[in-house]
Formats: C-alpha cells, structure tokens, sequence
C-alpha cells in the first residue's frame, strides 16, 4: 500500500485588490472525494500545512448549492469530520518525500494566499516532479506552482497544465476583485502549455509525472488516476 502525501493550505482569508479580507480555505470536494478514494483503496494519507497549522475549509464549498445537494453537503462534511489526519498535520518544513510515494494538491482560493508564495512548497514541488513520482494539483492549487521559480525561472515551464480558468473566476465573481488570477499568472510567470475544458466541467491534463485538474469536479477524476498510476 501507498503514503501518499496531501499538501493542504493553511490560510483562512485572501487579501482582494480594495485591502478586504476574503473567507477561504480548502475546498471541500477537493479534499474529499480523493481522500476518500485514497484511503478506500488501502492507502494512507498523510497532511502538511505552512507551519503545521489546521486546514481550514471553505465554507462556501459545504453549501447545499455549492455540494450538489442537502445529501452532498452532508456527505462532504463526514468525510471531512472523519479525517483525523486534518486534525494533525506535519509542518511543510519537515516533510521528507521519500517517505511518500504521490502527492496531491486540492485548491480553494487558500492556495492563492499561502502556497503560492511558500519556499517549502517550492522546493517539494521541484523535488516531486524531478523524481518522477506523481504530482496531482487542482483547481487553485496551481498556484503553488508559482513558488517554483527561481530568478524567474520554473521547472514546470513548458508542461502541459490546466487549473481554475479566468472565465470561471468571472463566473464566481472574484476576477475584477482578485490581485491577480491563476490561469494567467501561470502561463506568464511560469510559461506552461494551459489548456481547459468547459466550465465546471471534469478536465484533466496528463504530462509525465504531472496530472492537473480544471476545477471541484475535476478533484475525483484526479483520484480515479492517481489509484490507477500507485496500482
């Protein structure tokens, strides 16, 4: 059976373009449904945060009309309250990734707030995809891929990517409010090949060792593959 390692945000607002705080945190169905898949399947899942902090969820992403449902929301919220391993999570600072043998990213907007800017991520992002082991990233978790970069220049430059599009982020709202929007800091900061699907619909990108997705729904297809590459 597989460790596989989930690097979770820790932040619990997002700074907007007026100085407003912004509620976030990770969204629900992106932690989820992998979770639950992961460990279904016999596999334990471990979580980092910076500092070792408790994720927080977003609660926007445990509404009925934001979960599918009464029935959804409800479900979300179990798994959510049986995971202890949310309760207690390493620090980003202390992960050895050689102990793990896959990674995953769910996204939120926290991942704008925190990961996108954390050395720790940085590293251990360029560490995983040099080692050839599996990197999933979805939705706004992409962003972390931006502290990769060193002098301006990222491992993950030229890999096809794909992650919560601009045309989403007007559909919610956030775009004329947010400092800077992921799809196009990702093919400028970073120079990767994005590609999308419709919006809010399951979209996955496959390159070497990475596997991205578009958006919430794309979270549990992200998780089907992932059981299929650890066997």
């Amino acid at each position: 059976m597989a460790n596989v390692l989930f690097i979770v945000t820790g932040a619990t607002y997002w700074v907007l373009k007026d100085g407003t705080r912004h509620a976030t945190g990770y969204w629900a169905e992106e932690f989820a449904m992998p979770y639950r898949q992961v460990t279904e399947a016999g596999h334990t899942v471990v979580v980092a945060t910076p500092g070792g902090v408790v994720p927080n969820v977003d609660m926007m992403s445990l509404r009925p009309s934001m979960a599918g449902g009464e029935d959804g929301a409800l479900e979300l919220e179990n798994i959510i309250r049986s995971a202890e391993v949310m309760r207690r999570p390493l620090k980003l600072s202390d992960v050895r990734l050689e102990d793990y043998d896959a990674v995953y990213l769910p996204g939120g907007h926290g991942p704008m707030a925190d990961l996108a800017f954390d050395a720790d991520v940085g590293r251990l992002l360029t560490a995983q995809l040099a080692s050839g082991k599996p990197l999933a990233i979805v939705c706004h978790a992409p962003a972390s891929i931006l502290a990769t970069r060193i002098h301006g220049e990222s491992p993950f430059k030229g890999y096809r990517v794909t992650g919560f599009t601009n045309e989403e982020e007007e559909a919610v709202g956030l775009a004329p409010m947010a400092t800077w929007l992921l799809e196009t800091e990702l093919k400028e900061k970073v120079g990767v090949d994005f590609s999308r699907g419709p919006i809010w619909e399951p979209y996955m990108v496959e390159d070497r060792n990475l596997v991205t997705g578009q958006n919430p729904h794309s979270a549990a297809v992200l998780g089907t593959r992932l059981l299929e590459i650890l066997g």
